[in-house]
Order: C-alpha cells, then structure tokens, then sequence
C-alpha cells in the first residue's frame, strides 16, 4: 500500500516544512510515502467560498484513481488515538488497498463533489488548526503509527 498526503496550497514556514520533511523521510522506513501539494488558487478575491471551495475540490478529484481510498481531514471526522489510528492502517494495509489519500483542504474546506466521492473523514482534534499546521501534525502520527505497528520505542502508552 501507498500513502499519499495531498495538500492545497505550499507551506511558507520554513520549520514546519522542515517538520514535514524529517517524518516523511522517517515514514519511508516503512511505507511508500508522498505528500503531493496542490497550489494555490489565484485571483481567490473575487471567488465567493463556496466557488474557491468548488475550484479546490476540481483539482482534488483529477489526482484520484477510482480504486483510491480516500480519507478527508475534517472536524466532523472520526476520532482517534494513537493507537487506533494504528490499528485503522493496519487494517487498510490487510484489505489490499493500493492507495490510501488523506486530503487536508484549503482554508475554507471542501466542496460538495469531494464530499461525495470521500471514503470516510478523521478529525486530529477537536481544535481547528490552520491547514498548515495540519501538515506535520498528520504526517508525524502516520509515523508514529507505524512504530506502534512494530512495537518499536517511539510512543508510550
């Protein structure tokens, strides 16, 4: 299996990118890993949010393949622990999946079409983060799962 983070829009902090990289290349040890930022849209001024939302959610939807799974990171999406989280991409790795796409929205969110065509939603917290801190955050526990999937010494219970 493949996990794929896409993103909307590129990240102008230098630590946070730095974040990005660190656990990436940490969760190449154990998965094929990539995270694929969408850029941002120009000329958004004169977008209401519903129609930036739609135009965000276009270019989402042309990056899928029919047999990927998709996972939004959204508010209303489910909670979990460490070590749920874990078990959840255990158990997606022992369905055969191809690709798993966990997709962090724009500013705004999503629109209706990724809504729809979406295999489920997770929530990090019942905070909302900036779609920039988001990021790391998600990309440091996809690593940390997977050392709780190996039994190795990185998170404690």
């Amino acid at each position: 299996m493949q996990i794929k983070v896409l993103a909307i829009g590129k990240t102008d902090h230098p630590a946070i990118e730095e974040l990005i990289r660190e656990y990436s290349n940490r969760l190449g040890h154990y998965i094929r890993f990539e995270l694929e930022i969408i850029p941002d849209l120009k000329n958004t001024k004169s977008l209401s949010q519903t129609a930036q939302k739609e135009k965000e959610g276009e270019l989402i939807l042309k990056k899928l393949s029919p047999s990927d799974e998709l996972i939004l990171l959204d508010e209303r999406g489910k909670s979990f622990s460490s070590l749920e989280f874990s078990e959840y991409l255990q158990k997606k790795m022992n369905s055969g999946l191809k690709q798993l796409i966990f997709v962090i929205g724009g500013p705004f969110g999503f629109s209706e079409a990724v809504y729809a065509r979406c295999n489920g939603k997770i929530s990090l917290s019942k905070m909302t983060f900036s779609h920039q801190m988001i990021r790391p955050f998600l990309t440091e526990q996809l690593y940390r799962a997977f050392t709780i999937l190996r039994n190795e010494p990185y998170h404690h219970e």
